[in-house]
C-alpha cells in the first residue's frame, strides 16, 4: 500500500491489485475510497463478467434447469449468459442506485456506483469455486429438482453442507460491503445506503405491477 499527494497536497490512498483483492474482505471502506477517488477501473469490467456468471449458476440452480438440459448446456448458459445479461443487470441497478439516491440527497453516477459494484462482488466470486466443486461431485444433479443429498456419503453431505454455508455467508457478508460502498460512493449514511439499496427493488416491483395491471386492462377491453 503506497500513498500518493493529490492536487491539493494531500495524501491519497493508493492500492495495488491483490491489495483490492485482499482489503477488499476486512478493510471495504478503504478499497472504495481509493476506486472512487482515483476513478480506479481497471478490474470493473471482468469482476462484472465473473461477477454475472456466479449470480447466473445461482439462479440455475434455484430454477431447476438441469431437469431439461444436460450439464454442457447449463454451464454454456451460465458463462456466456452471466457474461452478457448479468453484466447488463448490473448497470441497470448502477443506475437506479445513482436516481434513488438523488431523493437522500447522495451523490455518485452510475459509472461510480458500477466501479464500486464490481469490487463489492470480489468475495462472491467464491461462488464460482463452490459451484466447480459441486459439478465435479455431483455433475447436473446440481441444477436438478431430484437431487436428493441426503442419499450420498457422509462425507459428500458433508462437503455440500459446507460449501452451502460458506455460500450463505458470504452472501451476507458481500450484501455488508455492498452498503458500505454505497456510503462511501454516495456518501450517506449506513442506514440510507441500505434504503437506497433496497429503493431499486421496489422502484423494479412497482413498474412490474403497473405495466401488469395495464397489459391486463388492455386485454379485458380488446375482449
Amino acid at each position: 500500500m503506497e500513498k500518493m499527494l493529490d492536487a491539493n497536497g494531500q495524501e491519497e490512498l493508493c492500492l495495488s491489485e491483490k491489495e483490492i483483492f485482499r482489503k477488499i474482505w476486512m478493510s471495504p471502506r478503504k478499497v472504495f475510497k481509493f476506486i472512487n477517488d482515483s476513478n480506479y477501473n481497471e478490474l470493473t469490467t471482468v469482476l462484472l463478467i465473473f461477477g454475472g456468471i456466479a449470480s447466473t449458476l445461482n439462479n440455475a440452480s434455484g430454477r431447476n434447469i438441469g431437469d431439461h438440459v444436460p450439464l454442457w448446456a447449463v454451464l454454456i448458459a451460465c458463462v456466456f449468459g452471466g457474461a452478457i445479461f448479468g453484466w447488463i443487470s448490473f448497470y441497470i441497478y448502477a443506475a437506479l442506485l445513482s436516481w434513488t439516491g438523488k431523493w437522500l440527497k447522495g451523490v455518485g453516477n452510475t459509472t461510480s456506483l458500477l466501479r464500486m459494484m464490481s469490487c463489492a462482488i470480489i468475495p462472491s466470486l467464491i461462488i464460482i469455486l463452490l459451484f466447480i466443486l459441486r459439478i465435479i461431485l455431483y455433475g447436473n444433479e446440481v441444477f436438478q429438482s431430484n437431487f436428493d443429498i441426503y442419499g450420498k456419503g457422509t462425507l459428500t453431505i458433508m462437503v455440500y453442507a459446507f460449501t452451502a454455508f460458506v455460500e450463505v455467508a458470504i452472501g451476507i457478508w458481500t450484501l455488508v460491503i455492498l452498503v458500505i460502498g454505497i456510503s462511501e460512493v454516495q456518501k450517506l449514511s449506513i442506514w440510507k445506503s441500505i434504503l437506497n439499496m433496497i429503493l431499486p427493488v421496489i422502484v423494479l416491483i412497482a413498474v412490474y405491477l403497473m405495466v401488469s395491471a395495464l397489459a391486463f386492462i388492455i386485454r379485458e377491453l380488446l375482449n
